[in-house]
């Protein structure tokens, strides 16, 4: 008998069947001697829509929701059904006897799987493949080692759950905002309370009320310090204020009351998570967290640099101890040579900061595989990201960052001055990213005191008498709370519960593709449709507080500690809820993106649109459907009075070029060809002028027309 293997996608299983000696090539999978290797191309199978329950479900109507099936159906996806048949197909052959689950080894991956088998109807046993990485000798240790596939049923309802929960949320919310505001509008478990924190943090930005001040330093010849008041706030609202502190203390006498030293340590960070790993690369590379995820797995995927990338862990597991060295040496090359090799000469220092096995859960944290690196085999993305990963599993085995901390309190006629400076005795850790011993996190909830930076002063004494040379004023105003940026959004996500690793990159895309949120630069800013639909739904789901919640009962289910059917009726009574909210709502919705075009179809005004080929023109009309590119058009014709080119437009009665500087409309006739009463007239002052005897007129601008249109 043969065993069937199921990998998640193509490439996945032609290094499945590689590595287990399968050389028999077919259109969708690859048999060998004991292994028949196939795939799954992401989901085959999936949830039902309303009309395969009803067809009436096929029409979008507000009195048939809320839509909540008692038991929830499965079904081939269309665009997939083909793989699906030949998967079948594989499953129903009498020499197959056992199926290996080797699709990815997490909560989405064990879902495809288990839906696949349910609707082909496997019964036959099933193992199930759980690797890290996809080397050659993580996918042979991974078959030495198959785990009985019961094993992960408690998984698989969690995952069920997480599935049949967005939909009956997020389909009954969505179909009922949309249905009653006449326009499409999206809402979601994960995504709404995500917009809704953007939207929260727009609203204190736009009510923030900015105020001038100014900041006041004395200098003391061999250093610097800044004046505080006995609150600790050095920023000063009332300029006479400055001004008199100014003169009062210039040329004075102070002394310093306290000199504290301290000697800090600092540990070095704690390898990568995939979220984490998003936030670096959002902050240093302008990465998006798709784009983050995207390299990613092709760093594990194709170049098997990598482990698995969707993981929740930053530390390592016991039985990954052997392996370090060998990982470390796969990495000794190029810039990393000389900070990995001293490593190799002595017992790496293993500590519980870097391997504990009470902090990882399905997947240890990402770090570099044993397979050697061809650096100039990588793309600049690829290299980008690489070079973070590897060099944080480096500086997990350096000593902590060690330096002195110094702060000065000075007093002069009663008032305080303040200053910090630091002194490094130890680079440690930081020697792994070229000795920087600045701070560069930006998320608003890090430390306020820097991780090694400051002043450096000179060597200060308690009771020495200085003498304030001149005071400086420096102005400055207050700033509001800054816009999110993938970064930070993500953290507070993260904080939330909402969502996981590998789906968090995918709520921030569905909220720009669904126009709600837009990217401007590295912020990320509410669209007038986002600001709207947060005030449309319900208040309980635009807080993160509710999914929260749910993740928390998903994560119990996946344990053991919970059970499906009570997690899934509570969905069932909040689906209700939200919908009946929905349709006694008495809000109003405006369109916020009309354009001032008109449908040449209907007449119906038009809606601006962004998507990847850029601005697009779209027909809201139900009936209709006309679309069209919304960027401007340039003719060749130019203003015939501020000689620029004129846009090209369409309107009603067809085409038409309209100057954006005067204003000046010129018609078109069916040859694109410009013909109007301002031009004949310029035409027929042009050839008055030159009428001889014998000549006609019109003749002459028939001639003259037809010249111009020979010129355009």
């Amino acid at each position: 008998m043969k065993v069937l293997v199921l990998a998640e996608k193509p490439s996945v299983a032609r290094e499945i069947a590689r590595v287990m000696g399968c050389k028999e090539k077919q259109k969708s999978y690859i048999e060998g001697p004991k292994y028949i290797v196939t795939w799954a191309l992401g989901h085959l199978v999936g949830l039902a829509e309303p009309e395969d329950y009803n067809n009436k479900f096929a029409t979008w109507a507000l009195e048939d929701l809320p839509i909540l099936p008692e038991k929830a159906k499965l079904k081939v996806l269309r665009e997939t059904s083909q793989q699906y048949k030949a998967v079948q197909h594989l499953m129903k052959r009498q020499d197959v006897g056992e199926l290996i689950v080797a699709t990815d080894a997490a909560r989405e991956g064990e879902l495809l799987a288990r839906w696949i088998m349910n609707m082909a109807g496997w019964k036959k046993p099933f193992r199930r493949l759980w690797i890290s990485s996809q080397t050659d000798k993580a996918i042979k240790e991974g078959f030495a080692a198959l785990r009985p596939g019961k094993d992960f049923d408690r998984l698989y309802e969690s995952a069920r759950c997480r599935a049949e929960a967005d939909w009956m949320i997020g389909l009954n919310v969505t179909r009922a905002l949309t249905c009653k505001f006449g326009a499409p509008l999206s809402a979601g478990r994960v995504q709404t309370p995500s917009l809704g924190m953007i939207m929260d943090r727009e609203n204190e930005i736009t009510s923030f009320r900015s105020q001038d001040f100014e900041t006041l330093s004395a200098d003391f010849g061999h250093f610097q310090a800044g004046w505080r008041a006995n609150g600790g706030d050095g920023r000063i609202f009332d300029k006479d204020k400055t001004k008199a502190l100014s003169e009062k203390l210039t040329g004075r006498n102070g002394r310093i009351t306290k000199v504290l030293k301290s000697e800090k340590s600092e540990p070095h960070p704690l390898a990568y998570d995939l979220t984490e790993l998003q936030r670096d690369a959002n902050r240093k590379f302008g990465f998006s967290a798709k784009q983050t995820s995207s390299v990613l797995q092709r760093l594990y995927e194709q170049h098997k640099l990598v482990t698995y990338p969707r993981t929740d862990s930053r530390y390592l597991s016991s039985d990954m101890t052997g392996t370090l060295k060998e990982r470390l040496d796969s990495v000794a090359v190029g810039p990393y040579a000389t900070l990995a090799r001293p490593l190799l000469r002595k017992p790496l220092p293993i500590t519980k900061r870097i391997v504990d096995d009470s902090k990882v859960s399905d997947h240890h944290a990402i770090i570099p595989t044993e397979q050697t690196v061809l650096l100039n085999g990588l793309s600049t993305e690829e290299r980008k990201l690489y070079d973070l990963i590897v060099r944080r599993f480096i500086s997990l085995f350096y000593p902590p960052a060690r330096y002195d901390a110094v702060a000065v309190t000075v007093q002069v006629e009663g008032e305080s001055f303040h200053v910090k400076g630091t002194t490094v005795k130890d680079a440690g850790w930081r020697e792994v990213y070229g000795g920087d011993m600045s701070n560069d996190d930006e998320d608003e909830n890090a430390a306020d005191e820097p991780a090694a930076s400051g002043v450096k002063l000179p060597e200060l004494r308690e009771g020495e008498t200085v003498r304030v040379r001149r005071c400086m004023v420096k102005a400055g105003r207050t700033q509001p709370p800054k816009r999110y940026t993938e970064a930070s959004l993500l953290t507070q996500m993260e904080k939330h519960g909402l969502g996981t690793p590998a789906t968090r990159a995918d709520i921030i895309e569905k909220l720009v593709s669904s126009d709600t949120i837009e990217r401007q630069g590295n912020q990320l800013h509410p669209t007038g449709k986002g600001k709207q639909l947060i005030g449309l739904v319900s208040p309980q789901l635009r807080t993160p507080d509710l999914t929260a919640r749910w993740e928390a009962e998903l994560e119990k289910i996946a344990r053991g500690q919970g059970r499906p059917e009570p997690f899934l009726q509570g969905i069932r009574s909040m689906a209700q809820e939200l919908v009946s909210g929905v349709k006694t709502s008495v809000a109003e919705y405006k369109p916020h993106n009309v354009s001032n075009s008109h449908c040449p179809e209907c007449g119906t005004r038009l809606l601006e649109k962004k998507s990847k080929r850029g601005k697009m023109l779209i027909c809201p009309a139900d009936s209709c459907g006309y679309t069209r590119s919304g960027e401007k058009r340039l003719s060749n014709r130019r203003c015939p009075q501020c000689h620029k080119k004129m846009e090209l437009k369409e309107g009603k009665a067809g085409l038409y070029v309209q100057c954006l500087g005067c204003g000046i409309t010129e018609t078109m006739d069916k040859d694109h060809k410009h013909v109007n009463k301002r031009e004949q007239q310029k035409l027929v002052q042009q050839y008055s002028k030159q009428e001889s005897i014998g000549s006609n007129l019109g003749e002459l601008l028939k001639a003259a027309m037809e010249g111009k249109k020979g010129s355009d």
